[in-house]
């Protein structure tokens, strides 16, 4: 298992968009992330801060993520969710964090 943790910025302005459609995200969607995966997943808000965590329990992360990526119901959500974020037209989405701690 591998443990992912990412930090990210909303625009402000779309941090209540961002926040309805987790509210509601599409079952599809749900299906495909667990389909390649992922378990544990988790999205946390301060402000316009978002602090992500989810696990990885397949043998080849980069197989699965072409498949999300490859997804015409992922590619359709992520037409909603990306231009929420900050750094939108840079195409930066995510930094990922170091993880120093771990308790089981």
């Amino acid at each position: 298992m591998r443990r992912f943790i990412l930090h990210s910025y909303l625009k402000p302005e779309k941090v209540e968009e961002y926040v309805e459609l987790h509210r509601n995200t599409w079952p599809e969607v749900l299906d495909l992330i667990s389909k390649t995966n992922i378990t544990n997943y988790s999205i946390s808000i301060k402000g316009n801060e978002l602090f992500t965590y989810y696990e990885y329990v397949g043998d080849d992360y980069e197989a699965d993520m072409k498949i999300q990526d490859d997804s015409p119901i992922m590619q359709e959500w992520w037409k909603h969710t990306t231009p929420c974020f900050l750094y939108h037209d840079k195409g930066h989405y995510y930094d990922e964090l170091e993880e120093i701690f771990y308790l089981k």
